[in-house]
């Protein structure tokens, strides 16, 4: 008998990968954890029937989400991610070294500690000594911190479950305040192009803008999410990545990627009709 994964897209559309192996089940305090071995995408993460990551394709989501905001400010020093559980966002970060801090946020142990077992290509940077690792809501964790990273990353699930408050006014308010002058925020902006995911981007760069004198969105295809064209949204108290963008520093770090590279970042904010006229249709957010 043939074992299959479907993600529901929409109440219309499935998205389904032949799987080898189910590797792991297991109902947390928090969510639902899945990790299956498929043939054509290598091992892959589930979360509440929610696809966030396979072996074949992660890399795009990854680089994308911290070379960017890297290759605008050299000068981070300090960094908080929020969510990441998998580690990939941490492997990227930690072929910095200029990096001298991370703090990384999940709310689930289990995640992490799945992901160390089964899913090394993602999680192998996660003993990394300029690391700290805090199990607890990213929400409380960012409440009250002033003027203390240079850059937040938010690479949570989608604003369900765990992830819910982490796409809140109140939440995006406080990265503000956590930010050095320099600061900048960026998270993961679902897609445009079904509706119920289009609503969450809207509100959420709504929120965003609203505080950030620089917001701005940004894509990358990435094969295995809802429509193939994912977003990310980039904020700054200073920081254009359009402009600021710091080519010959970034090339200068040696970093060999398989999707990130100067021209990708210069091309990347440019974006197709469909989401610049969502964006134009996105008011500010009270």
């Amino acid at each position: 008998m043939e074992l299959w994964f479907t993600e529901d897209h929409t109440e219309s559309i499935r998205f389904s990968i032949k799987i080898k192996r189910h590797l792991v089940s297991e109902q947390s305090e928090f969510q639902k954890i899945d990790i299956l071995d498929s043939y054509e995408l290598g091992r892959i993460l589930v979360l509440d029937g929610f696809l966030m990551l396979t072996e074949k394709d992660e890399y795009i989501y990854h680089e994308m989400i911290t070379h960017v905001p890297m290759a605008t400010n050299p000068n981070i020093k300090r960094v908080l991610v929020i969510g990441a559980g998998d580690g990939g966002t941490i492997r990227e970060l930690t072929r910095y070294s200029s990096i001298e801090h991370i703090d990384m946020v999940e709310i689930d142990r289990r995640v992490v500690e799945l992901c160390r077992e089964y899913l090394p290509q993602t999680a192998g940077k996660l003993d990394d000594p300029r690391l700290a690792i805090y199990y607890e809501d990213g929400l409380k964790f960012v409440r009250g911190r002033e003027n203390e990273y240079d850059l937040i990353i938010v690479d949570s699930t989608d604003p369900f479950g765990p992830g819910e408050g982490l796409f809140t006014k109140e939440f995006y308010g406080n990265c503000y305040k956590a930010l050095t002058e320099d600061g900048i925020l960026v998270n993961q902006h679902e897609s445009t192009f079904y509706d119920e995911y289009a609503e969450i981007m809207k509100r959420a760069h709504s929120r965003i803008k609203s505080f950030f004198p620089t917001a701005l969105v940004y894509s990358a295809h990435i094969p295995t999410y809802p429509s193939g064209h994912w977003l990310f949204g980039f904020a700054s108290k200073r920081f254009d990545p359009r402009r600021d963008q710091n080519a010959e520093w970034w090339l200068a770090q040696g970093l060999r990627t398989r999707y990130y590279n100067q021209y990708v970042h210069s091309g990347c904010f440019a974006l197709p009709n469909n989401v610049r006229d969502v964006l134009r249709e996105t008011p500010l957010t009270k």
